[in-house]
C-alpha cells in the first residue's frame, strides 16, 4: 500500500506536465493565427489567378519545392509569405501542396508529422490561396491519399483545380503490405479506378514512392515493378523519387527506363554525410543533403531523366538542413537546379 501510495504523486507530475505541454501548444497556436494576416486582396483575382493557371501549357521544365519544406517556417501569415517569396527569390517558381497542409489538421495529426520527421506547424491554419497569389509561385500538383480520392474523387479534384494544378500525387500507402503480391495487385487496380475517376474530373494521377515499394513480391519482381506493369497509363503515371530508390539499394537507371514517359514529375534529393570529422568509427550514416552536396549523381539522372520528358522537378528534404533552415537549404540547392533545369 506504502508503494502505490508513494507513485500516485509521480503519475498526477507527469499527467499534469503532459496537459501543461497540450495547453502551451494550443496557445502558441492561438497567438500564432492572431499576430499575422492575410493583404487585402479579393477573392476573384485569387480564383483568376489560379484559373489562368489550369488553361496555360509549359514549355519547359517546372521546377518546384515541396510543401512539407516549409512547415517549420509557416508559424503565421508574414512568417510563410516570407518563405515562399524567398523560394520564388532562388529561381523556384512551384510549390507542390499537400492537403493536410493546405486544410486544418488535428492535433494528433501534427504530433505524428512533428515526431516522423515532417512537422506541418501551423501551416494548416494559413490561407494558401492567398499566400502562393502574394507570392507569384504556381501550384505544380497537390498530394493527398488513396482513401480521399476513393471516398471522393470529385472534392479531391475541386481541392487541386482551385489552386489552379490538373495533377495530383498518391504519396504511397500506410501500414500496407508491400512484400504481398495479392495486396500490391489489388492496389494497382484501385489506383486505376481512382485514375479514372480523377480524370473524368479533369485531372491526372501520379504515384509517388519511397523505398517500400522495392519489396520483393517474387523472386525476380519488387512490388514496384507490379505497381508499373499493372497499372494502365491512361490512368496512372509515377513522381519518380530517387532518393528513396538510392535508400533502398535500387539502381536508379533501369528503374527510369522502366518507366519510359510515365515518369512525369520527379522529386530531387542529394544523399550524403556533411559531418565533419574526427569520426568515431568508419561508418558514417547517410542522410538527406542539399543538391550537389551528396554523392548521388544527379547531373546523370538529370540527363536521362530530361530525356523521358519529365514535366517538372520538385525538390523535397524534410529535415537534415544547413544551419536547420528549410529557406537556406532550398536556396543552396537553387544553384544545381538553376543550372541543369
Amino acid at each position: 500500500m506504502r508503494k502505490l501510495k508513494e507513485k500516485k504523486p509521480l503519475i498526477f507530475t507527469v499527467l499534469i506536465a503532459v496537459l501543461c505541454m497540450i495547453i502551451a501548444f494550443l496557445i502558441r497556436n492561438i497567438y500564432l493565427n492572431a499576430t499575422a494576416g492575410p493583404y487585402e486582396v479579393t477573392r476573384k483575382e485569387i480564383a483568376d489567378y489560379f484559373s489562368a493557371q489550369l488553361n496555360t501549357q509549359e514549355n519547359t521544365v517546372k521546377k518546384g519545392v515541396q510543401q512539407i519544406m516549409l512547415g517549420t517556417v509557416s508559424d503565421n501569415y508574414d512568417t510563410t509569405l516570407d518563405a515562399l517569396k524567398h523560394v520564388k527569390a532562388a529561381g523556384y517558381d512551384y510549390i507542390e501542396i499537400n492537403d493536410f497542409m493546405i486544410e486544418k489538421s488535428s492535433f494528433i495529426v501534427k504530433l505524428l508529422t512533428k515526431f516522423g520527421g515532417m512537422d506541418i506547424g501551423n501551416s494548416g491554419n494559413q490561407d494558401w490561396h492567398t499566400l502562393i497569389y502574394e507570392s507569384g509561385l504556381k501550384v505544380s500538383s497537390m498530394h493527398s491519399n488513396l482513401g480521399a480520392i476513393e471516398a471522393d474523387p470529385e472534392k479531391v479534384a475541386n481541392l487541386a483545380k482551385s489552386y489552379g494544378t490538373d495533377v495530383v500525387v498518391i504519396t504511397g500507402m500506410y501500414r500496407f503490405d508491400y512484400s504481398d503480391l495479392n495486396e500490391v495487385e489489388s492496389l494497382a487496380e484501385r489506383l486505376n479506378t481512382a485514375g479514372k475517376a480523377l480524370k473524368e474530373h479533369g485531372v491526372k494521377l501520379l504515384y509517388h514512392n519511397h523505398n517500400c515499394e522495392l519489396q520483393k513480391v517474387s523472386t525476380d519482381k519488387t512490388a514496384y515493378d507490379v505497381i508499373i506493369e499493372n497499372t494502365d497509363d491512361e490512368y496512372v503515371n509515377f513522381e519518380l523519387d530517387t532518393y528513396w530508390m538510392t535508400d533502398g539499394g535500387a539502381d536508379v537507371y533501369p528503374i527510369i527506363e522502366k518507366l519510359g514517359s510515365r515518369l512525369k514529375y520527379w522529386h530531387i534529393n542529394d544523399r550524403g554525410n556533411t559531418q565533419k570529422g574526427p569520426y568515431m568509427t568508419p561508418i558514417l550514416k547517410e542522410k538527406a543533403t542539399e543538391l550537389g552536396k551528396g554523392n548521388m549523381n544527379l547531373k546523370g539522372l538529370s540527363e536521362v531523366i530530361k530525356e523521358k520528358g519529365v514535366m517538372a522537378v520538385i525538390l523535397e528534404t524534410h529535415m537534415n538542413w544547413i544551419d536547420n533552415d528549410p529557406v537556406k537549404s532550398i536556396e543552396v540547392s537553387s544553384e544545381f537546379m538553376n543550372k541543369y533545369f
